[in-house]
């Protein structure tokens, strides 16, 4: 059960009100055509506000050394306009049915790995990178018949945690806490469930294991593959990508893993297997990539100087 949220404050609601009215303006407008606004409002925060800017160039140009200078910058603007339109497309998740979530994704290559975990009855641990559009590609498994626990952080507002999880509950998903995690994730593992985790940022509250990220030391949330290990459930990857008519794409592949007996490396190997596959999506798309959060702001003790966060200490051309 979880605890209960504490009322908003006056500053809280005021901004749920704010959020509303803008709400009512984009009902007026396709998914799509509202998704292009979504990606105005972002590209804003590129120029001329500059939101984060830094962090994004420098993170960017540590990744992409390779790239010039002027395509490092169609990355970072595209990272601030899919930014903006994945916020606009999640506001509006309350406004999807079941038919318009599928309706979204003409392509999606790999969704018998999801049957076939399913069917094995050990659940399934889905897990992805803050690329694209990771909240459609919950609704999108939902509206197929999918049973999904969705695994989020709370928003700090608990008036939007309250309007975020009746998005997502109205669209089939069930939501789960990080807080809960731990208590209620086996038991939907054990419940032959899906069970959907973001495993690309490990921040100080949770329990997180060394890995390589773009050739940098960082660390990553164990949260998956204890999970996965635990129960014997396949690991799936997901990679939701908006392709440039405003559609998305879904990819789902395995990452197989061993148990050899060896709980903290066995754990450890799983978390870096599922790093190296969310970096080879981000190498495939990085302008979709969340690029604002510092990705390297935690590192293991002994990282050399040379591969230190690029935010901190910024890069050669960065």
């Amino acid at each position: 059960m979880a605890a209960p949220l504490r009322p908003p404050s006056a500053g809280e609601r005021a901004q749920l009100a704010a959020f509303r009215v803008v709400l009512r303006v984009l009902r007026g407008l396709s998914f799509r055509a509202a998704s292009r606004v979504g990606g105005w409002i972002g590209r804003l925060g590129w120029f001329p506000l500059g939101i984060r800017r830094t962090i994004v160039e420098r993170q960017v140009a540590a990744c992409f050394p390779e790239l010039t200078p002027a395509a490092r910058r169609a990355v970072c603007r595209g990272a601030y306009e899919s930014l903006g339109r994945t916020s606009v497309e999640t506001a509006l998740l309350a406004e999807l049915d079941g038919a318009t979530a599928i309706a979204l994704f003409p392509e999606v290559r790999g969704f018998e790995h999801v049957e076939a975990g399913l069917a094995a009855g050990k659940g399934i641990v889905l897990v992805s990178g803050h690329q694209g559009n990771w909240e459609l590609g919950g609704a999108y498994l939902a509206a197929r018949g999918v049973p999904v626990d969705a695994v989020f952080f709370p928003p700090a507002n608990p008036a939007f945690h309250r309007y975020l999880t009746e998005a997502r509950e109205r669209i089939g998903m069930r939501v789960v806490t990080v807080a809960e995690s731990a208590r209620v994730v086996p038991r939907a593992l054990r419940d032959g469930r899906a069970v959907a985790l973001m495993a690309d940022q490990a921040l100080f509250n949770i329990s997180a294991a060394p890995v390589v990220f773009f050739g940098r030391p960082a660390f990553a949330p164990r949260g998956p593959a204890v999970f996965a290990l635990r129960a014997g459930a396949p690991v799936l990857h997901c990679t939701i990508l908006r392709r440039p008519d405003g559609y998305f794409s879904f990819d789902i592949e395995p990452i197989p893993y061993d148990i050899t007996g060896d709980k903290d490396g066995d754990v450890d190997r799983l978390v870096q297997a599922i790093t190296a596959r969310i970096e080879a999506s981000v190498r495939r798309e990085p302008a979709q990539y969340f690029w604002h959060h510092k990705r390297w702001k935690r590192q293991p003790d002994g990282t050399p100087p040379e591969l230190a966060d690029p935010v901190r200490v910024p890069v050669a051309g960065g």
